[in-house]
């Protein structure tokens, strides 16, 4: 067998990149992590593993792009002539590989985030103040401030198991992308550059030898903390930062010196402690805990954020006297505490306002110490007194320090509260009907029962001691009842007693399967004359929240008839809102996987029905989105200023008579696809014997041996039935046979029926949901392998069921390729195109890796010891794989 030279590789290589059309920042940050990799491998690794993974790596690189060659068998062939250790050996490498490619895609993206800052946009409405400005062209200044000042972004954070890479390696790569932002600023050739690639060296050595599989799976007190470190890095200081951009847009030259036009709009929510539907692990003392680890973060950057502020404010009283508001403010202060008054004040002479912030800080302090006696009990009371102290500045003539630090810190309070993020919690409806009817009938209370109510009494402890906001919102899986939603009224009572008070509840119906969606706009309607019900609607100015499933209702019924059903649910249920006068907030369910409604938020928001949005857009953030979106803080801020634009611009007239035009016009298309679509899904996995070969076809069952999170991946079923499978095994498991057929089975065959390919293509120019839905099973099938998911579907010796799959994949492609126009797939989406192609051929060398392991497995007699080794491959096999795609669930 050919062993590559090292610059026969580098020419295979070079292709790659050339085709892709790589910015040379770029390629020149791969090349560098490329070769330090290589370093580390030839020093750590055993002998010949350098040369090993070169040959497969060209070999290929060359498959992937020469089809017709013999590559791809020589592939296979080196991959089979591997013993084990050096097969986990390759695994590794390839999989330290794609968390350098990100780390440089990443870079690339913020670089070009900073070249296009005060570059005019394509796309003026990309940015908030672009639609804002866009909006008041539409419907005049009065009612477009009326709907900036409503604006409202609201990311949920969730522990679904669906992040395949350690806390300890994404650290490691946070680390290593500070060295190369450290190498590219220096000087070169000297000490100092030696210095920095010496301590990348040991650092792509450390990724190199932590192994990227969890020994154990993380506790759910583990999730909590792994949520904080995106706060911690992040959070905190982008979300202040994206609402000052945007007021520096639309003040311009006035910006700092009068007060802010833009209100905070992003209201962070978690899941992570709260979220109980099928996870054991969540009792009510980690739901306590949680919300104590919460706020133990953000009143320990409050009280930091408030000293640096307070340091800064050195204005004296003769250029800045205080306001007797503030002399008053100050007196109490120092009446409360007067050791520390006195200390502050020898340190800060004739410098009142910046003695009084210092003196906030002593009071969050003791907020998060629990000193009763200096602690604020809300943080409404914060911003009173910074509102005191803002106003003081304003009247002394310093506008400036008034709308500067101190407006991001008043920005941070009002964001953050002394919470961090409002936790929610979800329970299965079935769940209340079992406890209920053990309470009832006056039964001994069972464990469940008991922990049940635990979890009310918990939620009214968190309202006690962090506010209404901390706690409030209940979430019932699998609503399908009026009854579903009322039950919880009811088990806070039993949980609080007669003469207790229950904590105050927005109970939110989750509406998951197909058939729930259909139905829920009937039990809204049944729900809000329920009396507990409609006393809470009262109280919050008629505001009702509803969660839609993406994930659940996908796998009921397929992608297109969920996308479809899932439009159709939203515009039945806005219309019902606005008929009662009710505000409607809908929480969007989304993953990150195109198979659990995830892909640009953005065009997805675009995409919403009539009076669906109104200026307020919810939706779960989970597993790699979340670093993804928010693990660095110029990413960061783009996404929440894309998002929040494309709410303000969902709301305006003109886009919602394009969604509404559409939908009526395509109305028949849909229909058409929304059936065609269904009966090509059921198909397949109505067919007999369909669910043990799916399990036999992919790692799904070995993706439970992973651990990603706390939750089971299943709800205790086996593998002959999939009602029980949750979503995020489903389309994890087909990702990883590069299949990803959760993202698009059944739309070939709807667009076929349909034929009429200048009506599609109207459509696509006209129809925004029909767009969004096209873009993104391109986006799924460019992930696609055709000579990688045959071997997977081998496996399971079942040539019908194969052929389903098969024949599906290349009719869907051909149409959209048609459909979309251009020489294939995503051909419109040039930089995600060269994000794909850059790494499908590395990615072939870990499904290769894979399928090594599976038919290993799959070969093994039953009631045989399963090898560890060879298990142990194939997990490193999947970790590296979902780095490589950068999605798993």
């Amino acid at each position: 067998m050919h062993n590559p030279t090292p610059t026969e590789v580098l020419d295979v290589v070079g292709r790659l990149e050339a085709e892709q059309e790589i910015p040379d920042a770029m390629r020149a940050d791969v090349r560098l992590l490329g070769r330090l990799l290589g370093h580390v491998l030839m020093e750590s690794g055993s002998e010949g593993l350098f040369e090993d993974v070169e040959r497969l790596r060209a070999a290929t690189i060359e498959a992937y792009t020469s089809p017709a060659s013999d590559a791809f068998d020589r592939a296979v062939q080196i991959v089979d002539s591997f013993d084990l250790q050096r097969a986990d050996e390759v695994a590794r490498a390839f999989t330290v590989y794609f968390h350098l490619v990100n780390l440089a895609e990443e870079r690339q993206r913020v670089r070009t985030l900073r070249e296009r800052d005060g570059v005019p946009s394509r796309d003026p409405r990309g940015t908030v103040a672009g639609a804002y400005a866009a909006l008041i062209e539409e419907i005049g200044v009065d009612d477009a401030k009326d709907r900036l000042d409503g604006l409202v972004f609201h990311p949920v954070f969730t522990a679904h198991p669906t992040e395949a890479r350690r806390r300890a390696i994404s650290t490691s790569i946070r680390r290593l992308t500070g060295l190369v932002d450290e190498l590219a600023a220096g000087p070169r050739g000297g000490a100092a550059e030696r210095r920095t690639q010496r301590h990348m060296l040991e650092e792509i050595d450390a990724l190199w030898r932590t192994s990227p599989i969890r020994r154990d799976k993380p506790t759910p007190v583990d999730e909590v903390r792994n949520i904080m470190a995106v706060f911690d890095d992040t959070l905190f200081t982008s979300v202040p930062e994206v609402y000052r951009n945007i007021d520096d847009a639309l003040q311009r030259r006035t910006a700092g010196l009068e007060e802010p036009v833009v209100k905070p709009f992003v209201r962070v929510g978690t899941w992570v402690g709260g979220d109980r539907d099928g996870n054991p692990f969540v009792t009510a003392k980690v739901t306590r805990k949680a919300a104590g680890i919460a706020s133990e973060h953000v009143l320990t950057r409050l009280e930091g954020a408030a000293v640096e502020v307070g340091r800064g404010l050195t204005l004296g009283r003769e250029s800045t006297p205080p306001s007797d508001a503030l002399q008053q403010l100050w007196t109490r202060l120092r009446s409360n505490d007067e050791d520390a008054a006195a200390e502050i004040e020898k340190r800060s002479p004739n410098e009142l306002h910046r003695a009084v912030v210092l003196m906030l800080a002593r009071k969050i302090e003791a907020t998060r110490t629990r000193n009763a006696d200096l602690a604020y009990s809300a943080p409404e009371e914060l911003l009173h007194d910074l509102a005191v102290v803002q106003t003081s500045l304003v009247e002394a003539g310093a506008a400036r320090h008034a709308y500067g630090a101190l407006q991001d810190f008043i920005w941070q309070v009002k964001t953050f509260g002394f919470h961090l993020a409002e936790l929610e919690v979800r329970q299965h409806s079935a769940v209340h009907r079992k406890v209920l009817a053990e309470l009832d009938a006056g039964e001994p209370q069972s464990e469940q029962t008991v922990e049940v109510l635990d979890v009310f009494r918990s939620i009214a402890h968190l309202q006690e001691r962090f506010g209404a906001r901390a706690a409030g919102r209940y979430v019932v899986s699998f609503t399908q009842s009026a009854d579903d939603l009322a039950n919880v009224h009811r088990l806070a009572r039993y949980a609080v007693g007669e003469e207790g008070t229950p904590p105050v509840l927005d109970v939110v119906p989750l509406f998951e399967t197909f058939d729930d969606l259909q139905a829920a706009p009937g039990i809204l309607a049944e729900i809000v004359e329920h009396p507990a019900f409609a006393e809470r609607l009262a109280a919050t100015g008629r505001k009702l929240e509803v969660m839609l499933g993406y994930s659940d209702s996908s796998k009921d019924v397929g992608p297109v008839a969920a996308t479809l059903a899932l439009y159709e649910a939203q515009a039945k249920i806005a219309e019902w809102a606005q008929e009662q006068h009710i505000e409607l907030t809908l929480f969007h369910g989304r993953g990150g996987a195109l198979g659990r409604g995830g892909g640009p938020a953005n065009s997805a928001i675009l995409a919403q029905p009539p009076h669906s949005v109104d200026g307020r857009f919810k939706l779960t953030e989970q597993g790699e989105v979340i670093f993804a979106r928010y693990g660095d803080p110029d990413i960061a801020q783009r996404h929440i200023d894309q998002v929040a634009a494309a709410i303000l611009t969902a709301s305006a007239p003109s886009n919602e008579d394009t969604n509404r035009g559409a939908a009526e016009r395509f109305a028949d298309i849909a229909a058409r696809m929304e059936t065609t679509s269904r009966a090509r899904f059921f198909e397949l996995v109505k067919a007999d014997g369909f669910a043990p070969w799916f399990a036999t076809v992919t790692p799904m069952e070995e993706i439970g041996l992973l651990a990603l999170g706390s939750r089971p991946a299943r709800r205790g079923l086996s593998v002959e039935s999939l009602e029980d499978l949750r979503a995020i095994p489903w389309v994890f498991a087909w990702t990883q046979a590069r299949i990803n057929l959760a993202g698009w089975y059944g739309l070939g065959t709807a667009l076929a029926d349909i034929g009429d390919l200048a009506q599609l293509q109207k459509a696509y120019a006209e129809w925004p949901l029909f767009r969004t839905m096209i873009d993104n099973v391109g986006m799924s099938l460019a992930k696609t392998d055709d000579r990688i998911a045959r071997e997977y579907l081998a496996l399971g010796d079942r040539d019908d069921l194969a052929a389903l799959v098969t024949d599906e994949l290349a009719l869907t492609r051909e149409w959209v390729v048609k459909i979309v126009g251009g020489d294939g797939l995503i051909s419109n989406k040039p930089v995600l195109q060269r994000a794909v192609k850059l790494r499908s051929p590395y990615v072939d060398a870990l499904s290769l890796l894979q399928l090594r392991a599976l038919r290993t497995l799959r070969d093994n007699p039953k009631d045989t010891p399963v090898d560890p080794d060879v298990q142990r491959l194939l997990l490193l096999a999947v970790s590296g794989v979902a780095a490589g795609l950068q999605n798993t669930g």
